[in-house]
């Protein structure tokens, strides 16, 4: 099994969501902020400008919670 389906298989099965701030969040959305966060700050620290990074960033955490989203959504 290799990286991602590990992670897939991960997120996948996890059915309780995480609580932030007292509101339940699914995993899946937490994952792809976190993911759009470190995208910012590594395209941010490489390019050395704001609008490359957030970019890239926005791009990034769409296409992980698109992805992960009907991903979850298709194994119910």
């Amino acid at each position: 099994m290799t990286t991602v389906e590990q992670m897939r298989s991960t997120i996948a099965s996890a059915g309780s969501p995480v609580r932030i701030a007292g509101v339940p969040w699914p995993l899946y959305k937490v994952v792809a902020l976190a993911v759009a966060l470190l995208v910012l700050v590594t395209v941010g620290i490489a390019t050395a400008s704001a609008a490359p990074a957030v970019l890239t960033a926005a791009a990034a955490g769409t296409l992980v919670w698109v992805g992960l989203g009907l991903a979850t959504h298709s194994k119910r």
